[in-house]
């Protein structure tokens, strides 16, 4: 039985024998058996109509706001300063290569008589050249990009101690997301409470990943992958050997 349901049901009981009759007992008795009373049940709850043993966090906001995650945003454009670099200039070259074409499909459809054919031709153009230079956009970004993603796993990896560390500390038995309340008081808020056990436990993160390294979805789909080839591949187990027919009961002849 947890604390909390003791301290409820001592408080009721409390209460059930301060409510006996009791003619032998002064006023001034009775009064002092009704604060004994309040005294037993006001742990079980706070001032002010909170609830005892319940709080809100914001996970997402706790991990974003410790101390190592907003250190590595900042070391981050340093750290892959080649990297930003090169993407801004590989923009900049696409937004000149397809203004020109953009250009002369905007004047092309605004003919009074516009081809098209071409018009299509020049708008499927257009569309393989931007997703061409976004596929090398993001190719050139995916090192800081695998960095924030390393950073926010080192920090996931201890955010269920910080909680639970974070739900000791304040007593609290049922922790909610803030998706799942409509409204609530700020005293039920324990997301800066969470977010300084992470602060104890992650001071600073890693910055750069291991080579090769990839998020846990992506390392979880492949294993799932690599399993599911793998049981499609697995060879039939061998059929069981027909069982021997059952002897007939009695004696049997010696065979001579």
């Amino acid at each position: 039985m947890n604390t909390r349901i003791k301290t409820l049901l001592g408080a009721a009981m409390v209460l059930a024998l301060a409510a006996q009759p009791a003619l032998a007992k002064s006023k001034k008795d009775r009064e002092a058996e009704a604060a004994a009373a309040a005294a037993a049940a006001a742990p079980a709850a706070t001032s002010g109509n909170i609830v005892a043993g319940l709080a809100v966090a914001n996970l997402e906001a706790a991990v974003a706001n410790t101390d190592a995650y907003r250190l590595a945003a900042q070391q981050r454009p340093v750290t892959y300063k080649a990297n930003f670099d090169n993407a801004k200039t590989r923009g900049a070259a696409l937004d000149a290569q397809l203004k020109p074409l953009i250009d002369k499909f905007n004047a092309d459809r605004a003919a009074a008589k516009p081809n098209v054919p071409a018009l299509q031709q020049q708008a499927q153009t257009i569309q393989q050249l931007q997703e061409r230079g976004k596929e090398e956009i993001q190719q050139i970004l995916m090192p800081p990009a695998l960095s924030e993603a390393y950073v926010r796993e080192q920090i996931e990896d201890k955010l269920d101690a910080a909680v639970q560390k974070a739900m000791e500390k304040h007593r609290i038995s049922l922790l909610l997301q803030p998706g799942t309340v409509i409204a609530r008081a700020n005293a039920y808020e324990l997301t800066d409470e969470i977010v300084t056990e992470l602060n104890v436990l992650i001071p600073n993160a890693q910055i750069v990943p291991p080579q090769g390294w990839m998020p846990r979805e992506v390392r979880e789909a492949r294993e799932q992958q690599a399993a599911a080839q793998k049981a499609a591949t697995a060879p039939a187990a061998p059929a069981a050997a027909p069982a021997a027919a059952p002897r007939p009961a009695g004696p049997q002849p010696d065979g001579r």
